[in-house]
């Protein structure tokens, strides 16, 4: 009998422990600190390795750090590089696969120096050292074909900040776009192209003057590079940029394309027969509500071919097929993100992938062998490996993040508006099995973006508290063409407007939301379509608006949109209704009864801190409930880990107090 209720115990102990192992809860603001992100995989010369860096939270110092990680093709096998380098960007392979380069912060005893220089790896084993030492930033590389030179293109050097006094020399400005987010203020300093030698040291000047180049490559016989330039007059005052080729032993350039527009991200054919490069689809100064295009030109004749007009849908990355018979791309689609094979003899397309699902930073060596990024609703970004156009996932970096959680249920959905559109979005539901939810509508900015099918980690946190969350690809957004994203061309709050209360309306009608718990939030021009939301419909109870605006004039000369502003609105002194009534929440704000949190960071130049400060303060003299919540030191996306929770949780506890 005794050994009887032993063995019931350890039974009923060993149940109670599964139990325990497998019960999964709902995701939390703090879970933040736990996932990863991955970055920019790279496949070895030889096809055997998939270099890639992860991003993760170090909560003691509050910062996240970043090392360069590399499997194997086969995924038996995982290899952490860089425990001793904090934070390397821009990892790439050598042409003989034997080193792994990266860009990291000068480990000069010159503190005064802090640039950005290229390290390398010897992937065989031991630490990494650096190879460069600059006065100034490395913005960008690429190896030569040889292995022998690499092409730079590094920043012009700093001179405000020698005073021995620490005191840094006052701003002299004469530019008329003068200031950029992350950035700062803007000075006339420019990027220019240089080419190192390896063996020499030598560092040879390709470029100088008052252009600025990017985006610079080598051709395949390293005979040649090309480039990406703005030479209009005053690059200040359009988005025009050009693609240009220069022969390295002549040091003659050429001019590659001439259309007013933008181009961008030059990529050589594997005979160096061709060019293919990225094309705006107008040729407007400001490309705002722009598609972005795939074009090649032959170099031989000049004759130029645009592979994706008919689709009406942007290219966001792209590889030439090692037989150069046709170009793997990532082309955009609504709520989804996808690689296709575009023939460049018939501009027939293919799709390799499909789904739900959002495919990103494609990459591939010379013999064609593809990696790429995945991610879905239920699994943030993986690398997975392409084996005969097949997608393979590679790495499991996320499984001990997904382990323990249980998500939200993820549900696309379909609305009409008043004025006989449609509008798409994204549900996310705690619990599938209930109706009448308090309704979050979490807008995203942009304009120009998407919400797609991709891990959302910031929707999924909010549907954990117990609410329906929607997410709205309202007018303005990309995905679905250009005259959708065009559609609030000079008329911002009104389209974004009516498709944000149809989906409301529509969740309504099908019974998720409860119409008088309601709430609506967003950051960047989410915040600002917040702001336009509460001011045209009372039913909203809670909103929390971030890095938002709404007396427009006084963004004009504050933040970093001036060219879009002059193309887009006109000035404000010639045009002032026009800006009257695109400021009408903070105008009408005695009309507002929705209790709002402002949030903004501190050193925002995207949109400025003034936005937010208004509001409070309007809100603040009219009696309305309302908070402000400033991020210190922080730019346009908050980065720092405890201010991300912080800002979580002020959500939740806003719209908790006020919707249930």
């Amino acid at each position: 009998m005794k050994k009887t209720v032993i063995i019931l115990l350890v039974i009923i102990q060993s149940s109670m422990l599964l139990a325990q192992q497998t019960t999964k809860r709902m995701i939390t603001p703090s879970d933040v600190l736990n996932m990863k992100s991955v970055r920019q995989p790279k496949v070895s010369p030889d096809g055997n390795w998939v270099l890639y860096s992860i991003s993760r939270v170090d909560s003691v110092k509050d910062k996240n750090i970043s090392k360069l990680y590399m499997t194997s093709w086969n995924g038996k096998e995982t290899v952490k590089l860089t425990e001793q380098t904090n934070n390397p960007g821009s990892h790439a392979w050598s042409p003989d696969g034997h080193y792994i380069s990266f860009i990291a912060a000068n480990k000069s005893e010159d503190k005064a120096n802090s640039s950005r220089q290229l390290f390398l790896l010897d992937r065989r084993g031991g630490e990494s050292y650096q190879v460069t030492h600059f006065k100034s930033n490395i913005v960008s590389y690429n190896w030569s074909p040889d292995g022998k030179k690499i092409l730079f293109v590094i920043d012009d050097q700093d001179y405000s900040d020698t005073a021995k006094s620490n005191v840094r020399v006052p701003f002299e400005i004469n530019r008329y776009h003068f200031k950029q987010d992350y950035e700062g203020y803007l000075d006339n300093r420019k990027s220019h192209l240089y080419l190192y030698d390896l063996d020499t040291k030598k560092l040879d000047t390709l470029t100088r003057g008052n252009h600025e180049e990017a985006g610079a490559i080598f051709s395949h016989d390293g005979q040649s590079i090309a480039y990406v330039s703005n030479i209009s007059p005053d690059p200040d005052r359009n988005s025009n940029t050009d693609i240009f080729w220069m022969d390295l032993k002549t040091k003659s350039v050429k001019q590659i394309s001439t259309f007013k527009g933008s181009n961008s991200n030059p990529m050589f054919s594997p005979d160096d027969q061709y060019l293919a490069y990225n094309q705006s689809l107008t040729e407007d100064k400001f490309n705002m509500y722009d598609v972005n295009e795939l074009v090649i030109k032959k170099l031989s004749d000049g004759k130029e071919k645009n592979l994706t007009h008919t689709l009406d849908r942007s290219v966001r990355g792209f590889t030439w097929a090692s037989d150069g018979k046709s170009i793997i791309a990532l082309i955009e689609d609504d709520r989804s993100q996808h690689i296709h094979q575009i023939n460049i003899e018939n501009n027939a397309v293919q799709a390799l992938t499909k789904g739900d699902a959002v495919f990103s930073a494609i990459q591939s060596n010379d013999a064609g062998k593809l990696v790429a990024l995945f991610s879905d609703s239920k699994t943030p970004e993986e690398v997975y490996c392409f084996d005969n156009n097949i997608p393979r996932r590679l790495t499991h970096e996320q499984d001990a993040f997904l382990k323990n959680l249980q998500l939200s249920q993820v549900i696309g959905f379909k609305a009409a508006t008043v004025d006989k559109s449609e509008v798409n979005g994204i549900l996310y539901l705690p619990d599938t099995s209930k109706r009448k939810y308090p309704l979050i509508l979490f807008i995203h900015g942009g304009p120009v973006a998407q919400d797609d099918y991709s891990f959302d980690e910031s929707r999924q946190i909010l549907a954990a508290a117990g609410f329906a969350v929607a997410a709205v690809n309202y007018r303005g957004s990309s995905g679905r063409g250009a005259a959708y994203s065009r559609a609030i061309y000079g008329d911002w709050g009104n389209k974004e407007v009516t498709d944000i209360i149809a989906v409301a309306n529509h969740l309504i009608k099908i019974g998720i939301a409860d119409s008088t718990r309601m709430g609506i939030g967003g950051w960047s021009y989410g915040g600002i379509l917040t702001n336009y939301t509460i001011a045209k419909d009372n039913r909203f109870k809670a909103a929390v608006s971030g890095a938002g605006s709404s007396f427009q004039f006084t963004m004009y000369g504050t933040d970093q949109y001036v060219m879009q502003y002059d193309e887009e609105l006109g000035a404000p002194w010639e045009n002032p209704k026009k800006w009257m009534d695109l400021s009408y929440p903070f105008l009408n704000v005695k009309t507002i009864k929705t209790p709002t949190i402002f949030m903004a960071s501190q050193n925002d130049f995207n949109v400025p801190v003034a936005g937010a400060e208004q509001m409070y303060q309007a809100f603040k003299h009219t009696g309305i409930p309302t908070e402000l919540i400033i991020y210190p030191n922080q730019n346009h996306g908050v980065g720092v880990p405890s201010y991300i929770i912080h800002r979580f949780n002020k959500h939740i506890d806003w719209f908790k107090k006020y919707l249930k």
